[in-house]
Parts: structure tokens; C-alpha cells; sequence
């Protein structure tokens, strides 16, 4: 780690993002005010693929990552000279991405020689929280559910994060965009599927919910996907036309499909909030901003008298402001050395 002395005058910092398929860059000051924030989307470059494919995202990151910095700077009207440290994302994520903020970053912070900040993607995401309060909300349970990761967190800090489960399978996230699929809506499936949801019954089917009894703190939806797949084709699933599927029964599929992710991700918070002896809950990532989560999030709240923190939409989904956790970084001293890599891949309790 360097040790580099900072200004005792309030100051900014350039947070970049690129972890998965959003270029994003904004600039937050050590108020936590967020002075403007750009995300660059690539959702039409994946849809056609139904996911995001990482050689395109990193190509994408690549064209867009410099035209993105310089319009976060311009909306904060804030120069480079004025900056006071540079945060990138540096894990998890997509290795090509990650590099292409790494490396701007990088040279940014050489250029004006100012500290480097290393950040992880899955830990701003539940700091987002901590932004949209206002205040001091640890020690909490954390809970971010997003395309790739369903994780679950004792965060005895800011800055300092026990991981207690995680999916054994695939995340909440993808399992909505693989229903989807299957339901013949469109890419990404979060929103569709909620959409779709809306006109539907959540009882109409009585899908699996894993894990839902057990007192493992583990998630598991591969299984409810596949629930999915033989309600629409049967057993073993013949093919069909997605396009065919009367509108009703795919509101239907949709709704219970929801209710039964919902289910399984509130009843995990409860029982991680009962392990820890925590009376605060945490939720970031993507799938923090599904309508009938925060529904149920807040109906569990109200039951147990338990305060949970969600975000508002724009820090749910995948952004650069929530790296405003590097200004408690900063503080800690955790300023990184020039040979900082990034860790792809994702988040698994092994």
C-alpha cells in the first residue's frame, strides 16, 4: 500500500465502472454528494444474445470509457486538477472490463499523482445504502442480488464485510433473465418479467423455494427455472413457439415465478438477521429495484421491526456513484500500489 498525505480541504473523487456491460463514471465529493453521474448502457448490444456476452462488453468499455469520464467531470463542472483520488472498480466482474476501467484509472491517478483506490463492486453496491440514508447504518446484515451474485453479508463497518452465503447455482438475477427466455419477454429479464407480473397471479403455480426452510444461509434457483421451463413444455420439454404462449398464463408463470424469488431472498435476510443479531437490512444490486421485493421487504420489515435500506433505482443498477466507498477507504489508509490487478470472476462461498 502507498501512504500518500491528503488535503485537509473538502475535496473529489473520480469513481469508474466497468465490472460488467455499464461504462460508468461519476464524481462524488467526502460529503458523499454525488456531483454527477453517467452510465453508459449496453443492454443493445447484448439483447439480441440474451446476455451479456464479454468480448463485446469489453470492446464497448473501450469506445466509451474516456467520452464517459469526460462527462461526469463536465456535469460536475470539476477539472482534473481538482480531483483528489481516483476509485475503479477492480472485482468482481468480467476480467476484459475490469481492465478497461482498471487502466484508465490508472493512468489518471499516475498523471496527477494522486491515490489510486481499489474497489469491489459487491461492497459499494450495499454502501449505496449507507449514501441513500445519510448516516451511519453499520453494523447491518447486507443482502445484493443482481445478474451475477446473490450474496448475503454480516458488514461489521463500512469497510468490513463477512460473507455468510452466497447461490450455489445461478443468481436471482440470471434465473429472471433465463425465465424470461423461456416466457418468450424480452431481454434483460428483470424488468420484463415484472412487467409481465403486474397483470398475473402469484398462486397460480406453487413453484420450488429452495433452501426456504433450511437454516443454511445458501440460495439456490436453478431449480425454480427449471420449474419454469416444464410448466410451460412439460416433462421432459417438448419444443414451442414462446410467441404462442397465451398472454394470461405467461402473466401467470411471470407472477409466481416473481413471488417465489421474492420469497426465498426475504426469508434468507430474516434468518440472517436473526444469526447476526442485527435489527438493520442492506439491499443493493439490480434486483433491488423489483417492485414486489421492496413490497415484501417492507412487509417484512413492518413484521419484525427491523429497518431495511434499499436504494432508489438509479443505485440499485449497476453505477459509479456507489463507489463513493472509497472515501472510507481513503480514511483507513487503503490506497493502492501501481501493480493493483484486477479479480474476475464471481463471488462463491466455497
Amino acid at each position: 500500500m502507498r501512504t500518500i498525505a491528503l488535503s485537509a480541504t473538502p475535496g473529489k473523487l473520480l469513481a469508474i465502472e466497468s465490472s460488467c456491460d455499464e461504462t460508468a463514471a461519476a464524481v462524488v465529493d467526502d460529503n458523499l454528494r454525488v456531483l454527477s453521474s453517467v452510465i453508459a448502457s449496453q443492454t443493445a448490444l447484448h439483447e439480441r444474445f440474451g446476455g451479456v456476452v464479454p468480448e463485446v462488453a469489453s470492446r464497448a468499455h473501450v469506445e466509451r470509457i474516456l467520452p464517459v469520464i469526460d462527462e461526469a467531470l463536465a456535469l460536475a463542472r470539476t477539472r482534473l486538477d481538482e480531483l483528489q483520488a481516483i476509485a475503479v472498480v477492480t472485482q468482481p466482474g468480467l476480467i476484459g472490463s475490469l481492465l478497461v476501467g482498471l487502466t484508465a484509472a490508472k493512468t489518471l491517478a499516475m498523471v496527477l499523482d494522486i491515490p489510486l483506490i481499489a474497489v469491489n463492486h459487491i461492497e459499494a453496491h450495499i454502501y449505496a445504502c449507507r449514501m441513500h440514508a445519510a448516516r451511519d447504518l453499520f453494523p447491518a446484515v447486507g443482502l445484493v442480488v443482481s445478474g451475477g451474485h446473490t450474496n448475503l453479508y454480516d458488514c461489521r463497518g463500512p469497510i468490513d464485510f463477512e460473507l455468510l452465503g452466497t447461490t450455489i447455482d445461478d443468481a436471482a438475477g440470471e434465473a429472471f433473465d433465463k425465465v424470461a427466455s423461456v416466457l418468450g419477454l424480452a431481454y434483460p429479464g428483470g424488468p420484463s418479467i415484472q412487467a409481465a407480473a403486474r397483470a398475473g397471479n402469484p398462486r397460480a403455480f406453487r413453484f420450488p423455494r429452495s433452501f426456504l426452510k433450511d437454516e443454511r444461509l445458501e440460495f439456490s434457483f436453478s431449480g425454480l427455472k427449471t420449474a419454469v421451463l416444464y410448466a410451460v413444455a412439460g416433462t421432459p420439454p417438448a419444443e414451442y413457439d414462446p410467441r404462442l404462449l397465451p398472454r394470461e398464463r405467461v402473466a401467470d408463470l411471470a407472477a409466481s415465478f416473481q413471488e417465489a424469488v421474492v420469497d426465498v431472498l426475504v426469508g434468507k435476510c430474516r434468518q440472517a438477521l436473526r444469526k447476526c443479531g442485527r435489527k438493520t437490512l442492506c439491499v443493493g444490486g439490480g434486483v433491488a429495484a423489483n417492485e414486489r421485493l421492496r413490497e415484501k421487504l417492507a412487509e417484512f420489515a413492518a413484521a419484525d421491526g427491523v429497518e431495511v435500506i434499499v436504494p432508489p433505482l438509479e443505485l440499485c443498477t449497476d453505477n459509479a456513484a456507489m463507489s463513493a466507498i472509497a472515501w472510507e477507504l481513503i480514511r483507513a489508509g487503503r490506497i493502492s500500489d501501481w501493480d493493483l490487478d484486477v479479480t474476475a470472476g464471481l463471488v462463491r462461498r466455497r
